[in-house]
């Protein structure tokens, strides 16, 4: 792209009902990115998603959509299976992607997608767009300031009806990889591994039903250890009623949690309960104002290549996770 640019050529790769839903319109918002180019199975129904959007380009494949000079890094929205083929072509093509969670469906995957980025110098970012958000950072300081004591468990869950989902291809194996663990389950991951600042070096799993060849589990349990010797746990799934994300963390000197911690643009109340000086609990609420955080990844992404920088959620971050993944939904002891 041209040295004096000030604004990074999106094209979407996977122009579905999530892309359309929230992908485009942060793009479109992000004051450093342009939407240029979007790509769906159908290029009919890509020129009229194209058209309905302002979007010059429209195709129906990545690799044209990748070998378009006005395209200067992808978006990559498309079923998990994709991930890693779409990021290859992108790399070759010479252009800076930023890829939906999970990274890919396997460890091998995911480190061949970070060479292939690494080889043709692109830019390489994994979107766990949780990190940006104000409400986790908060979390983090009080974890890190000491205010919660040594720090003993952390809990997260993430379940929703998935029946609801337009992704048909939800609980297929051989496109999704896994179920509501690699779905959600990740998120919940990530923003652990991101408050503590520690990986996993021990996880546990129970899940039903154990994955096959025709379904993914709908339904898991996850018991982790963190390398500072943090226990924790993440309950994820697709059997439920009702939607909610919910994260908690427990000190000797205090005890923190949040609703909704995943959403962006609401306000979310953060829980602080700390012990005083008769040991009795002071608990107290905190309005954190979340942001689009669709808007706040592109913008940093865009930045990064703007400014030739490091990726702010480099694909090391994304193969960590997905080495925890791997062995959750084998049922392993890592």
């Amino acid at each position: 792209m041209n040295a004096s640019a000030t604004k990074v050529r999106y094209g979407i790769i996977g122009f579905g009902s999530f892309a359309e839903r929230a992908i485009a319109p942060a793009i479109q918002a992000s004051p450093n990115s342009d939407l240029v180019a979007i790509q769906k199975r159908s290029l009919a129904v890509a020129k009229e998603k194209a058209a309905a959007f302002s979007i010059p380009h429209a195709f129906s494949t990545a690799e044209e959509l990748v070998a378009h000079p006005d395209v200067d890094a992808v978006f990559i929205v498309s079923a998990n299976a994709l991930h890693h083929k779409e990021t290859l072509a992108a790399a070759n093509a010479g252009k800076h992607v930023l890829v939906e969670k999970p990274i890919a469906t396997s460890v091998q995957e995911a480190d061949e997608m970070i060479a292939a980025c690494t080889r043709h110098n692109v830019k390489f970012m994994v979107g766990h767009m949780i990190r940006f958000s104000p409400l986790a950072r908060r979390i983090k300081q009080l974890i890190h300031s000491g205010t919660l004591g040594n720090i003993s468990f952390i809990k997260s869950e993430f379940f929703y009806d998935a029946r609801l989902s337009h992704r048909g291809w939800l609980i297929d194996p051989r496109i999704a990889g896994g179920g509501p663990i690699f779905d959600i389950g990740v998120h919940c991951l990530d923003t652990m591994r991101f408050v503590l600042d520690e990986d996993v070096i021990s996880i546990r799993s129970l899940v039903e039903p154990r994955l096959s060849a025709t379904t993914t589990e709908i339904t898991a349990n996850l018991s982790l250890r963190f390398s500072k010797g943090t226990l924790g746990s993440i309950f994820c799934s697709y059997a439920s009623s009702a939607r909610r994300s919910f994260i908690e963390i427990i000190g000797t000197e205090g005890i923190v949690s949040a609703p909704d911690f995943t959403l962006g643009d609401r306000t979310i109340p953060l829980s602080i309960s700390l012990k005083n000086d008769t040991a009795t609990v002071d608990p107290r609420i905190e309005e954190i104002q979340v942001p689009n955080l669709y808007i706040k990844e592109i913008t940093a992404f865009s930045k990064s290549i703007l400014e030739n920088t490091e990726s702010p959620i480099p694909g090391t971050i994304g193969l960590e996770n997905q080495k925890v993944l791997d062995k959750a939904i084998r049922e392993e002891i890592l």
